[in-house]
């Protein structure tokens, strides 16, 4: 029987009894979890588990084969590839899609640039970028988009250690100061201690454990206090 969390009264995301399928071989099972309003949730669990899954039912990108998902329609998605056109200069990709003068999407552009300390960077071309820079860009893409749930499928999973922390850092900063939720997918157990209000691991399709992270005391890396024993609690739900 999977573990099934339970349901906040207001969330902008929740799935219940939900099940998808491919090629007849079952990818989730009757899962059932929400996220809150302003709440941080990662998803984390072995290759195949199911999570990438729920982030595309949760961005509309798949349909459940049974249950109900219902997300809010203010969502923005990041991958793992910050995923750049590449003829397309900086304000051009974060405002892409929107509507408004071109002087009206290149300040938005800018201001946003500025908030992921990109300023001055708006007419560079993403190949002038290294990987973090370009992780920067997609958040920027996000931040104009004013989501209330941002959906993140291993999006520092590609880059190096110390750039890692400093986009983890980053991504705690904006969801801190824009209320965003937020449900991320991550292989790193440390990542989810580091940044979840919530993690959940998935095994074979199913939710098997959910972990409360108590954000109220932080030691100066902005872990929790007991950092080291959520890890371990996680690595053990892994096995």
């Amino acid at each position: 029987m999977p573990f099934k969390t339970a349901a906040p009264a207001a969330s902008v995301a929740s799935f219940r009894d939900v099940a998808v399928s491919f090629d007849g071989k079952p990818v989730l099972k009757d899962v059932t979890f929400s996220v809150a309003p302003g709440e941080f949730v990662c998803l984390t669990g072995r290759s195949g588990s199911g999570k990438s899954t729920l982030l595309r039912l949760a961005a509309g990108l798949i349909p459940a084969d049974s249950g109900v998902v219902d997300v809010t329609e203010d969502t923005a998605f990041g991958f793992q590839d910050s995923r750049l056109v590449p003829w397309q200069r900086l304000w051009r990709n974060i405002t892409l899609g929107m509507k408004g003068t071109r002087s009206e999407l290149r300040g938005v552009a800018e201001r946003a640039l500025e908030s992921v300390q990109l300023a001055g960077r708006a007419d560079d071309w993403p190949a002038e970028l290294s990987g973090g820079q370009a992780q920067r860009v997609s958040l920027a893409r996000a931040l104009v988009r004013e989501p209330k749930l941002l959906l993140l499928d291993e999006p520092f999973g590609a880059l190096d250690a110390l750039t890692r922390l400093d986009m983890q850092d980053l991504l705690a900063r904006l969801r801190s100061s824009h209320g965003w939720s937020v449900l991320m997918v991550t292989h790193d157990v440390a990542e989810a201690v580091r940044l979840a209000d919530r993690a959940l691991v998935l095994a074979d399709g199913e939710i098997r454990t959910e972990l409360a992270i108590d954000r109220t005391h932080l030691d100066r890396h902005n872990r929790p206090e007991n950092h080291a024993e959520l890890e371990d609690r996680l690595r053990d739900a892994l096995r």
